[in-house]
């Protein structure tokens, strides 16, 4: 079953082709590749990337030999022409500017993928330095203050992704518990519910995170509330806006107490009885 976080990486997190960073080039190559096939002809797209456009045909007219024109493609080769276009595009919407400029000249897809790789050979941290540098974001992996749960969810599948196309190494529990300890306090009695029915050798992040997501209603109230009862402002205004309502009602209620009474007492039809003995 494929996950969310699955999704947004086939999909991108804002449906724009992942971004190169210099010394990440190849998660950025997966990364870019499952964007690729989560696309329209995502197969005919990577093979542009990966064995060169089409071949564009040709035609013989009037005894000379000439290229098709688009309009005269077959339905194939006008998919395939369309893919290599979109295969340069997509690329170079994953560049930074920098990386860009050095590459921008080259149209064909599989050319200037050649040069991107050419070039990030030699920018590249080595395996172990990539190694250290992702082991320390999973250490200082933190919660984004005012984030939902999926977004939190997102980005740490995102790091794990990260992890697992090096082959590095965490425990099931290790990274479950990382997932689970980073969260804010609102969620402090939902993390303890998990722990005391998950087993978290076995629980992936996807499990936990199902398991969580229906409870974020009631721990946002949590938030709320805490929040109410940490901030002093906030007491001494939801006490004088009380107050006020019930000097109000007061006011209201000695008013119509004071109005010239009727000799007569007539019983609403909503009063209650009242027995003397």
């Amino acid at each position: 079953m494929t996950s969310l976080a699955d999704k947004a990486i086939l999909s991108g997190a804002d449906n724009r082709p992942p971004i190169l960073e210099k010394d990440m080039y190849d998660s950025w190559k997966s990364r870019i590749e499952l964007y690729i096939l989560n696309r329209q002809h995502g197969r005919m797209i990577l093979e542009s990337i990966e064995s060169g456009p089409l071949l564009w045909p040709s035609i013989e007219e009037n005894g000379v030999t000439r290229l098709k024109k688009y309009s005269e493609l077959s339905l194939t080769e006008a998919i395939q022409a369309d893919c290599d276009v979109k295969a340069t595009n997509i690329i170079l919407q994953g560049l930074t500017p920098e990386v860009y400029a050095l590459v921008s000249t080259h149209k064909v897809a599989k050319e200037l993928w050649e040069r991107i790789q050419m070039l990030m050979q030699g920018t590249s941290l080595t395996k172990q330095e990539r190694e250290c540098k992702l082991y320390d974001e999973f250490d200082k992996f933190a919660y984004n203050k005012g984030v939902s749960l999926r977004d939190y969810y997102l980005r740490f599948s995102l790091l794990l992704n990260d992890i697992n196309i090096y082959n590095m190494k965490l425990e099931q529990f290790q990274v479950n518990m990382k997932f689970l300890n980073t969260l804010p306090p609102k969620w402090s009695k939902f993390v303890t519910d998990v722990k005391l029915v998950r087993d978290l050798h076995i629980t992936n992040v996807d499990q936990l995170y199902a398991c969580l997501g229906q409870h974020e209603y009631h721990a946002n109230e949590v938030r709320l509330m805490h929040e109410r009862t940490s901030d002093p402002l906030a007491l001494v205004a939801h006490h004088q806006m009380n107050n006020s309502t019930y000097q109000q009602h007061q006011q209201s209620y000695h008013q119509h107490q004071l109005q010239p009474q009727a000799s007569t007492y007539q019983s609403s039809q909503y009063a209650t009885p009242y027995h003397t003995h």
